[in-house]
């Protein structure tokens, strides 16, 4: 797998250094001039003095680059990146401008954020004719790219009207997470979210013999060695860059199809555990731009005789965590049982090459649920039915499902019973 490049780098973002050789003893503060931002004094230099001598000429490409990343810049100011759902619902794009903080402020928050705007014709989400799209910012993250005062803002996509834009799901979500019935619960979610890495030359899954196929699946597993795991690299710069960011990832682990990853984003409450899911996934695809590797949400990576990728949705409102709670987790599940359908609908494309009865899921068309059960629509933990109080896992939701419609619909559901 081809390795990210500049070798000097530490750590996402920053950057080491180490100045040439000869020469800049005292002649270039800071490395200004061998970084390239200044030109090197006439006559400056190497041993001798020897004049014309560049500091350039002995750097390479990739030790100017870091470097160049590697600058800081002044407190007042730092780098937001915008980060959006695009028209297609599955990805996101990004953007940045430079804030020019209030005197004595240090960290972005969200009032220092301006409403921006982009080119909706290119990215899906607004006709040629009439093209321009607003950002409106809903949430702050720590850029781990960047690092220092830099962030990373996840925004919500609106028309000059100010009326959400058809990919905008956030704002009816949020509108649930809103409802006062709905409040008053605090509703809880975690979710598992599962991924496979591929091989951005071929398509085929990382580490896997070029075009053929592994051993059959039971090794894998949250398994360790260069025999049964492939990208543990990134799953762990993921990881850490996502604490980092401030999102709340609770674990990872190996999957059962080699190749196959998944973390848990939670819990969080409300509409918040849409906005980490989505900034994850953004830092994911980052890190796998960095590392040469292509990350797929397809709930099913590879067909024949291998696990596909969900997005295991787990779910608890105060009542269901309270004393007495299991009988409200089983009134939610009637709930969910009857709108099985509406919510498959929206549980992600593809879905239907996942949910076949086999690989650890349910049949689409048929709803069920159990205790301990993985092959069951939703999951009853062992845990909570012990203790007569907890939480449900909803087993349906695909790997590519948008977090803001699959946790608005489950509160929904659940607690407005609509």
């Amino acid at each position: 797998r081809p390795q990210a490049r500049a070798p000097e780098a530490n750590g996402l973002g920053g950057a080491s250094w180490d100045p040439p050789a000869k020469g800049n003893e005292g002649g270039d503060p800071g490395g200004r001039r061998a970084a390239g931002l200044e030109p090197a004094k006439e006559g400056a230099g190497g041993e001798g003095g020897a004049p014309g001598w560049d500091p350039l000429d002995e750097m390479s490409a990739d030790q100017i680059m870091a470097r160049l990343l590697s600058l800081s810049l002044p407190g007042h100011q730092a780098i937001a990146e915008y980060v959006w759902v695009d028209g297609s619902m599955q990805a996101c794009r990004s953007k940045a401008y430079t804030v020019n903080l209030p005197e004595g402020e240090t960290e972005v928050k969200l009032e220092h954020l301006k409403t921006w705007n982009f080119d909706g014709s290119s990215t899906g989400q607004a006709p040629g004719d009439d093209s321009e799209v607003l950002l409106i910012p809903r949430r702050v993250f720590k850029d781990p790219f960047r690092m220092g005062q830099h962030v990373l803002v996840m925004a919500e996509c609106v028309a000059p009207d100010g009326s959400p834009l058809p990919s905008n799901t956030r704002a009816p979500a949020n509108e649930v997470f809103e409802n006062p019935a709905v409040k008053g619960e605090e509703p809880w979610f975690g979710i598992e979210q599962e991924y496979a890495l591929l091989d951005k030359d071929t398509g085929w899954p990382l580490g896997w013999p070029a075009k053929g196929f592994p051993g059959p699946q039971g090794p894998y597993y949250c398994g360790a060695g260069a025999d049964k795991v492939a990208g543990r690299d990134i799953v762990d710069a993921h990881y850490k860059a996502c604490l980092y960011a401030g999102i709340t990832v609770s674990g990872v682990n190996g999957e059962v199809m080699p190749s196959q990853w998944e973390y848990q984003v939670g819990p969080c409450t409300g509409i918040e555990s849409g906005d980490h899911v989505w900034m994850s996934r953004y830092i994911l695809h980052r890190i796998g731009e960095l590392a040469g590797v292509v990350v797929t949400l397809d709930p099913k990576p590879m067909p024949g005789d291998w696990n596909g990728s969900g997005c295991h949705t787990n779910y608890s409102t105060k009542a269901m965590r309270a004393d007495g709670g299991f009988e409200k987790i089983k009134e939610a599940i009637e709930r969910l049982e009857k709108r099985h359908l509406e919510h498959i609908a929206v549980y992600g494309d593809g879905n239907e090459r996942r949910l076949t009865g086999k690989h650890e899921t349910a049949d689409i068309g048929t709803f069920s649920w159990g205790v301990a059960n993985r092959g069951a629509s939703v999951r009853v933990g062992r845990d909570t039915e012990k203790d007569g109080k907890g939480y449900l896992e909803d087993r349906r939701p695909a790997s590519n499902m948008d977090p803001y419609v699959v946790t608005g619909k489950l509160a929904k559901t659940t607690v407005l019973d609509m």
